[in-house]
């Protein structure tokens, strides 16, 4: 009996979890809607409410938004925007900010992880698994005698939040595995091992 229960949870837990997730997400998504006039919304010209309509409008926006601003046209008009946000004091800060961390971590050319590193971390003796993230710069560089790397210590099971921390290099390890399996092994909580790289 306590096996088929068991079977029954390794069947169930992830449909149910992953039903929520995706549900979690189209409800978000379809906030966008209220960007809408009252009379453009589809239960105003239909009678009845559409989950997901917000979803696939966010969707078709940004593939949009994507489409002119990969024009010649579009770039300029990007740059305008940009440059008439930059004499804004307060929004120029924090558009910029985050427009750096979008970079990173979405373009192609982004390399917000450079290397799954094996740290001790939070105490001597316990270890976790980190991302290179770079250096430091400016003035706290200053404040190093050694040479230390900037790193990113996710959290489980959601790797989006987690911990910046500055180590010595000397006090990490690289480890033999790509940024992608690093993360699925801390989504799945150490239950889904890597592989070892095969080295040609």
């Amino acid at each position: 009996m306590k096996k088929y229960f068991i079977t029954g949870l390794l069947v169930l837990v992830p449909l149910f979890i992953t039903i929520w997730v995706l549900k979690t997400l189209v409800q978000t998504l379809d906030q966008s809607l209220m960007l809408l006039p009252v009379a453009w919304r589809p239960e105003a010209w239909l009678g009845i409410d559409i989950p997901g309509f917000g979803a696939i409008l966010t969707l078709a926006i940004i593939l949009v938004t994507g489409l002119i601003a990969t024009n010649i046209f579009g770039k300029q008009l990007i740059l305008l925007w940009e440059a008439s946000l930059s004499r804004v004091p307060v929004v120029k800060s924090i558009y910029s900010s985050v427009k750096q961390v979008s970079d990173t971590l979405f373009s192609d050319s982004g390399n917000a992880f450079r290397k799954a590193l094996l740290i001790e971390y939070p105490r001597q003796g316990v270890w976790t698994i980190a991302f290179l993230t770079g250096t430091p710069g400016g003035d706290v560089a200053t404040h190093f005698s050694a040479e230390y790397v900037s790193v990113y210590v996710p959290t489980t099971p959601n790797p989006t939040s987690g911990f910046f921390l500055m180590l010595p290099k000397a006090d990490v390890i690289e480890l033999d595995m790509t940024v992608d399996q690093a993360l699925k092994y801390i989504i799945s909580m150490g239950t889904v091992a890597p592989l070892p790289t095969k080295h040609s």
